[in-house]
């Protein structure tokens, strides 16, 4: 029997995870953690054989899991399941430990297959994610890429498109050249720059600029 615990911050997903396992026979699912401080408390206290976790999670993410888990519960195997596929996650998480990679969109019977190799001792990932390990590792390049900065929460609320526009008006590019980019009238450039002013409370290009840099919001 393969005890597995889940580890994902949406509902949702575990859900899915969980009604996909549970009519799997040789499997059992012991428990579910939203964040990554919890997984470690859960797993100290079940001692599952595989835990399948997310990367992006509050708390501590699913690469500083998998490192605490090879640090401290070596017995326990780590599946990350994430819908990212950058070579800086996928890096880092087989640097941290992980034994196997799979990307949320893969197929019932690939997911089954990978957790059943990582459950057996063996190491699974999935073809995009195999050829990131070919190109860093074959060729010799095993330094892990920088993590990636995660925004400040933006307190403006700032759409999509306003942050297209911010980000053009920031080049010093005037409403008729960001129309043209952004395949758009030029009175609507307007009004979505005449919005984004407002929203940031700014008079100028010069307090736009300080507040965007202040809030990280390019």
């Amino acid at each position: 029997m393969i005890k597995v615990v889940l580890a994902d911050d949406h509902v949702l997903v575990r859900d899915g995870i969980r009604a996909l396992l549970e009519d799997q026979s040789g499997i059992i699912v012991v428990d579910e953690a939203s964040n990554g401080k919890e997984a470690l408390e859960i797993i100290e206290k079940n001692k599952p054989d595989v835990l399948i976790v997310d990367i992006r999670m509050p708390e501590m993410n699913g690469i500083e899991v998998v490192g605490e888990i090879n640090k401290h519960h070596k017995d326990v195997k780590t599946l990350v399941l994430s819908m990212h596929d950058s070579e800086e996650y996928v890096v880092q998480s087989i640097q941290a430990g992980a034994d196997g990679y799979l990307l949320k969109g893969a197929s019932k019977e690939e997911f089954l297959k990978a957790l059943n190799k990582v459950a057996s001792g063996g190491k699974y990932f999935t073809g995009d994610v195999s050829a990131i390990i070919m190109n860093n590792f074959v060729n010799g390049n095993t330094s892990v890429p920088a993590p990636r900065k995660e925004p400040k929460e933006d307190p403006f609320n700032l759409t999509k498109r306003e942050r297209q526009i911010l980000e053009l008006v920031l080049q010093l590019k005037n409403n008729k050249d960001i129309a043209e980019e952004l395949q758009i009238s030029k009175r609507t450039a307007e009004v979505h720059r005449f919005n984004l002013m407002k929203k940031l409370d700014v008079k100028n290009l010069m307090e736009l600029t300080n507040k965007a840099k202040e809030y990280e919001l390019v």
